[in-house]
C-alpha cells in the first residue's frame, strides 16, 4: 500500500491556567501572549480540542479528518479496528508556576458509566524543575476512605500525601485512581489516554479573579479512588544511547526514552503509529525526500504506513510513544 502520508506536525492549543507560567514560551518556543500558560496540547482529538496539521501538504486539515479519510494507515489498522475515528492518545507540555489542584482519574469503566469516556491513565517525564521543586504522587501511609475524608474536611490533606522532590528525568507512571498533583516549578510532557475527566479533590483554597474558587468533585471522587495501591510509580530506565529505552509500557501506551548522538534509521515495526516529542536538542525527520526540523519542545505524528525513515541528529533527546 502507497500511502501519501508523511511526518505530520499540529499546532499546539495553548492553555490558560490559573497555575500556569511563561517556560512553555521561553523555554519551549510556544508563540502565545496568554500571561499563565499552563499547558500546550501538542496532539490531541478531545471534543472541542482537536488537532490541525501544521506542515506539508495537508496543512489546515484536523486530526479528525485524517483519521476518516486514513484510518489504519494514520494509526495503524489494530488502533483503528479498537478505536475507530478516536486518536487515542493526549500529548502534552505543561509548565506548573504553581501547584495544580490535587485530583485523580477514573478508570475506564467508571469513565464510561459517568462520562461516555474513556479513563485517564498516563506518565509523566520531568524536562526542568526548579529547586525544591515536587510532585505529589499518592498517600505518605496506608490511608483508609474514613481517614482521607476526615483530613478533606479539615483542609489538611497535603499531611498525609506524599511529596516527592524531582530533577530533569524523572518520571512517573500515573495510574486511575491515584492522588496526584504537578508541584510549582516544574515543566513536564505528559502522556495520557484520550480523556478530560479529572476529579479535583483540593485546590489549596485558591480563588480566581472574581474570587471564585474552582469547582471540586469529591462526591465523585471518593468511588474512584483506589486507597490500596503499590508504591510504584516511579519509573526506572535505562539511558543507553542511540537506541529505544522502554520506560513504560501498559494496555494504553508505550513509551521509549532516545538519547541520540548520531543519526539512526528506524524500522517501525510497531503496527501503530509513533509519536516523537524532543525533549533536549534538535533533530529531522527524513522519509523518502521529505524531511522536517524537530526541535526542544515539538512533537511529530509519524503515520503507521510509513514503514521506516531516518532521525538525522547529532544531539538529541526524544520520547518515542505508540499503542
Amino acid at each position: 500500500m502507497h500511502s501519501n502520508l508523511y511526518p505530520l506536525k499540529f499546532d499546539p492549543i495553548l492553555k490558560e491556567k490559573i497555575w500556569g507560567g511563561q517556560k512553555l514560551k521561553s523555554q519551549l518556543n510556544k508563540d502565545s501572549n496568554l500571561l499563565n500558560i499552563g499547558e500546550s496540547w501538542e496532539l490531541s482529538d478531545v471534543e472541542g480540542d482537536i488537532s490541525t496539521v501544521s506542515n506539508g501538504r495537508l496543512k489546515g486539515s484536523s486530526l479528525k479528518q485524517l483519521l476518516k479519510e486514513y484510518k489504519g494507515e494514520l494509526i495503524g489498522e489494530k488502533n483503528f479496528e479498537i478505536f475507530k475515528e478516536n486518536f487515542p492518545l493526549l500529548i502534552k507540555f505543561i509548565d506548573a508556576k504553581e501547584n495544580l489542584s490535587i485530583q485523580l482519574h477514573p478508570n475506564d469503566e467508571l469513565a464510561a458509566r459517568r462520562h461516555n469516556s474513556f479513563g485517564k491513565t498516563e506518565m509523566w517525564y520531568v524536562m526542568q524543575a526548579d529547586d525544591d521543586a515536587n510532585l505529589i504522587v499518592g498517600f505518605k501511609d496506608d490511608i483508609t476512605p474514613e481517614l482521607y475524608l476526615k483530613h478533606l474536611r479539615e483542609k489538611s490533606l497535603t499531611e498525609i500525601l506524599n511529596f516527592d522532590k524531582v530533577k530533569t528525568g524523572d518520571t512517573y507512571f500515573i495510574e486511575v485512581g491515584r492522588v496526584h498533583a504537578i508541584g510549582a516549578g516544574v515543566m513536564l510532557a505528559e502522556i495520557q489516554q484520550t480523556s478530560d475527566i479529572t476529579y479535583r479533590v483540593y485546590d489549596w483554597d485558591r480563588k480566581d479573579d472574581m474570587g471564585n474558587e474552582r469547582e471540586l468533585h469529591n462526591e465523585l471522587a471518593i468511588d474512584a479512588i483506589n486507597f490500596n495501591m503499590p508504591d510504584d510509580f516511579r519509573v526506572s530506565y535505562n539511558i543507553d544511547e542511540n537506541q529505544s529505552n522502554q520506560m513504560v509500557s501498559c494496555a494504553y501506551f508505550t513509551t521509549n526514552y532516545l538519547d541520540l548522538t548520531h543519526t539512526i534509521e528506524k524500522k517501525n515495526m510497531t503496527n501503530s503509529f509513533l509519536v516523537y516529542m524532543c525533549v533536549e536538542g534538535q533533530c529531522k525527520i527524513v522519509y523518502n525526500d521529505f524531511s522536517e526540523d524537530l526541535i526542544k519542545g515539538e512533537t511529530i505524528l509519524i503515520p503507521a504506513a510509513l514503514g521506516h525513515f531516518e532521525i538525522v541528529t547529532n544531539n538529541a533527546k526524544l520520547l518515542e510513544v505508540y499503542v
